[in-house]
């Protein structure tokens, strides 16, 4: 408590900055397994959760959630993936531990963020470089809990580093298919083209496999004492394909008009639902249930740019913009969390919840204790989980660089607080002053209205806000380009790039 209290500024505990001073439930005398379930670029309007979608059928998405509680406004921390899953796995927000985007496939080692170099002058700021592997000195949250005397197992997409930054080096005592990379290796219909992982059969989908090779762990571990399976999906990332069943059943469900249009995206939905369905099978019939806590989450929003037969792969209406921009579609993600003995059946929940809450919450529900030394930004949201009102002034996203899609925001961080959500676009104003938006989500979720005009002492408290948040962390943030040249700069790029920048900077996918 006086670690955090040392850290109070503008009412706010600046470690875990945003954080409820709540306490975590009462323990139960016996630990409960824990089962998370990440889905890869899910989108919002992506299940049957929340009303949003006439193609996708997500009936056992829909199973979990009548066994706890579904979460609204749930959102991820990052509009991309490795960012979120670092900050699943630390309980921190991407600005402090410094993965802001997915480059953790590739060659270059960076532990820490650093400012681009050759920054040409046509950018008003100099932008930073992404870290590209989750540091192992970290008390990840496969560390602590097989600490705790938990069997770990990893299974599916990891995109955190490969050897010596694996699951492996992170607290998982298994990790198949023990693979680096962005999405599936190829396909999801085998052959795939994972190194050391083959198919058991012709045509095997990788998403049926992987919840098979899940189950055979869970069942060969469950008797040994409680286990802790990271089940990370590969689905629905690129490349987009699936069954062909699937494919031609959704074909003939497609509506002239219908805001998701692609049979293929549809078709992969299933199986990913088939999945969940397959996990929550195996529980019940191991007659577990009551005692495995189950968590469904996104790790970003659904990917609305990349076209797959001429066709995007889905729409996030009634929210703005997808994966890879810090519009609501980009970040709010579904989420649905059973936990026995907390959470009550067929409930729901509006209360504001992050990702990087998951670490704090399941540590101090299992009565583990979070290393001094570490500072976590999440907060425990075991009140939410029971039904009550969270004491938080709000959460932060940060995105500090462009990415090339039709919603794009230029380097940016936002604040959630309440209704209202903040953006301060990185010296975009003029004389290198920051722009902001602002939107009251309540009354206009599909961002449309700009409101930062009319209510500029709003705008002015949630940006001291996010300005100690940055503080707190000491995070690297873009800064002034001072080679910038006013006569090169493109600002039709904001927001709407040109077609010729589309075509330059953002590929289409072609059906496999």
């Amino acid at each position: 408590m006086k670690r955090l209290l040392s850290f109070l500024l503008l009412g706010v505990a600046a470690n875990s900055f945003l954080a409820s001073l709540d306490l975590a439930a009462d323990q139960s005398s016996k630990q409960p397994n824990i089962i998370f379930i990440l889905a890869d670029d899910l989108g919002w309007s992506d299940t049957s959760l929340y009303g949003t979608t006439k193609l996708y059928q997500t009936p056992n998405i829909e199973r979990l959630a009548k066994r706890g509680m579904t979460f609204s406004r749930a959102y991820s921390d990052s509009p991309l993936c490795s960012p979120t899953r670092a900050s699943i796995l630390t309980g921190q927000i991407p600005l402090r531990h410094g993965s802001t985007r997915p480059e953790h496939h590739t060659k270059a080692v960076r532990m820490a963020p650093t400012y681009k170099n050759n920054t040409p002058a046509s950018n008003k700021v100099i932008s930073v470089n992404t870290a590209t592997r989750l540091d192992n000195k970290l008390p990840t949250l496969g560390k602590l809990i097989k600490n705790a005397g938990y069997t770990t197992g990893h299974f599916g997409k990891w995109h955190l580093g490969p050897k010596p930054y694996s699951p492996l080096e992170h607290g998982f005592d298994v990790d198949i298919p023990n693979h680096p990379g962005p999405g599936p290796a190829g396909s999801y219909v085998a052959p795939w083209r994972f190194k050391n992982f083959k198919a058991n059969s012709p045509k095997e989908h990788i998403e049926d496999r992987m919840a098979e090779e899940a189950i055979a762990w869970m069942k060969s571990v469950k008797d040994k004492g409680p286990f802790f399976m990271n089940y990370w999906m590969f689905s629905v990332h690129g490349p987009w394909n699936a069954k062909q069943d699937l494919v031609e059943k959704y074909k003939k469900l497609i509506q002239p008009g219908d805001r998701q249009q692609s049979a293929i995206y549809a078709a992969m939905i299933e199986s990913m639902d088939d999945a969940v369905g397959s996990l929550l099978n195996a529980v019940d019939e191991a007659g577990i249930a009551d005692e495995t806590v189950i968590i469904f989450v996104s790790d970003n929003g659904g990917n609305m740019y990349s076209k797959i037969d001429g066709v995007f792969p889905t729409d996030n209406y009634p929210l703005r913009g997808g994966k890879a921009s810090m519009c609501e579609g980009g970040i709010r993600v579904p989420c649905v969390i059973s936990w026995p003995g907390v959470t009550q059946d067929e409930t729901r929940s509006e209360e504001l919840i992050q990702t990087s809450d998951f670490y704090p919450t399941i540590l101090n529900q299992l009565g583990i204790e979070i290393p001094v030394d570490h500072k976590v930004d999440g907060i425990d949201i075991s009140p939410a989980l029971a039904g009550k009102k969270l004491n938080r002034k709000g959460i932060v996203n940060y995105f500090p660089f462009p990415a090339m899609v039709p919603d794009w925001v230029p380097s940016s961080i936002s604040l959630h607080s309440g209704d209202w959500k903040l953006l301060r676009l990185f010296h975009q104003g003029e004389n290198g002053a920051h722009a902001y938006n602002l939107y009251n989500l309540a009354e206009d979720i599909g961002e449309k209205n700009d409101l930062a005009d009319k209510y500029p002492e709003r705008v002015k408290e949630m940006d001291r806000i996010i300005e100690a948040v940055i503080q707190d962390t000491g995070g690297l943030v873009p800064k002034p380009n001072p080679n910038f040249d006013p006569a090169q700069y493109r600002p039709q790029q904001i927001g709407k790039p040109t077609e010729e920048f589309m075509k330059k900077h953002w590929k289409t996918s072609k059906k496999k």
